[in-house]
């Protein structure tokens, strides 16, 4: 009410959250390609840096359309750094800790913050103050610049190897091992520094056969994804209940969720357990809205089954994505994959005012979307148990 968002003016609220993910759409689109060329963390603390500095700004908007452009740049500014931060510790990582550092480390704790979030608002009811106490938690990461090094395989690929031979030492030096002398033999410094001269942009992606084909299908699947998580997060106030309590347990589902998601990384198929989550989470959505009224109960289960299955998919995507793509475009492809899945977030906040027409056509719509999704993944490559490719070349092999 204290800008009018009310009558005429309803429009305004869903589009301030659609200008929010423009702005993230903006930032996967450049983030990727700022990553490859600068490095995974310059580019991961610039843009957190823009994420608080915009949000803090924001608390004191004085209308609705200055808040707006603060929303566009607090968008750019949060999905840039997810992407590179994402990257940065897939390529840290071995195996074994990538997996728990996708669904722990990343989701696991976004869960947390999901869930802490109603509670903070249930004492705090001023948006201003609740914006700015939001935005002022970015400078706890500032100390975190002298702890986190730079990704070795981004310093080879550029040609730096002295500077990634120094950071591989210092892991070994923590992880008590004793690395070789000679980390590279010369010919292995000649592929690196030749590697270093290409330069790789987003034409890349779609170079050959195999990789256009991989990349037209994750712009597919992570936009169907990001319709659906969207689509059932925002829906979360028009479910019967306390909002606060609402909003809490469509949190508290996604921490199961990023558990099942880690147990199928480390046992099962990419494609199947991917595939299997979508499906379960398209197929329930048919059945909430033909509930009867005075059984609101069953369709508010129903809902978070439906929110556990694709929250399960949309985090083993993620994993997925980065094992798909070379080290060369890997944080573009990432890049590209979530800025198509941006794209479905900047119309998931409308999906449900489709219910004006027919009141199944949001469902119906949504759980078409995902079953659909769950069948193109099923012509993706595994990635199980398939070491990291470096270059577009062994891509192809």
């Amino acid at each position: 009410s204290e800008w009018d968002l009310v009558c005429d003016n309803h429009w305004k609220g869903p589009f301030s959250m659609s200008v929010f993910f423009i702005g993230v759409l903006s930032g996967s689109f450049i983030s990727g390609q700022l990553s490859d060329r600068f490095g995974r963390k310059l580019i991961m603390f610039g843009t957190m840096a823009v994420q608080t500095v915009f949000s803090m700004l924001q608390a004191f908007s004085p209308n609705w359309e200055i808040f707006c452009i603060l929303n566009f740049l607090v968008g750019l500014g949060q999905i840039s750094n997810l992407v590179a931060a994402f990257v940065l510790g897939s390529e840290l990582l071995g195996k074994s800790i990538r997996i728990v550092f996708c669904t722990a480390g990343t989701c696991i704790s976004f869960a947390i913050g999901y869930m802490t979030l109603p509670l903070i608002a249930y004492f705090i009811r001023s948006w201003p103050m609740l914006l700015l106490i939001l935005a002022l938690s970015g400078l706890l990461y500032v100390p975190l610049w002298w702890f986190i090094p730079e990704s070795p395989r981004w310093l080879l690929i550029k040609g730096r190897v002295q500077e990634a031979e120094a950071i591989l030492r210092q892991i070994a030096k923590k992880n008590g091992i004793t690395p070789p002398e000679v980390l590279f033999n010369d010919l292995e410094l000649e592929d690196m520094k030749a590697r270093s001269k290409q330069s790789h942009s987003i034409i890349h992606l779609f170079k050959t056969h195999n990789i256009r084909a991989i990349t037209v299908i994750l712009f597919l699947v992570w936009f169907i994804l990001t319709v659906e998580y969207f689509g059932l997060s925002l829906n979360t106030p028009n479910l019967h209940g306390d909002n606060y309590w609402n909003c809490f347990f469509s949190a508290a589902v996604e921490v199961p969720a990023y558990v099942a998601a880690w147990l199928f990384l480390r046992r099962f198929s990419r494609r199947f357990s991917i595939s299997g989550s979508l499906l379960l989470g398209g197929v329930v959505l048919f059945f909430i809205q033909p509930i009867p009224s005075n059984l609101l109960a069953i369709s508010t289960f129903l809902f978070i089954i439906g929110k556990l299955g694709i929250t399960t998919a949309f985090c083993m995507a993620y994993v997925y994505t980065a094992e798909l793509y070379p080290t060369v475009v890997r944080n573009t492809g990432v890049g590209v994959s979530l800025m198509a899945s941006r794209l479905g977030s900047t119309i998931s906040p409308y999906i449900f005012y489709l219910g004006v027409y027919s009141e199944f056509l949001p469902y119906i719509l949504m759980g078409s979307l995902t079953v659909f999704s769950a069948f193109l993944v099923l012509f993706l490559p595994e990635t199980l148990n398939v070491p990291l490719p470096e270059t577009i070349d062994q891509m192809q092999k």
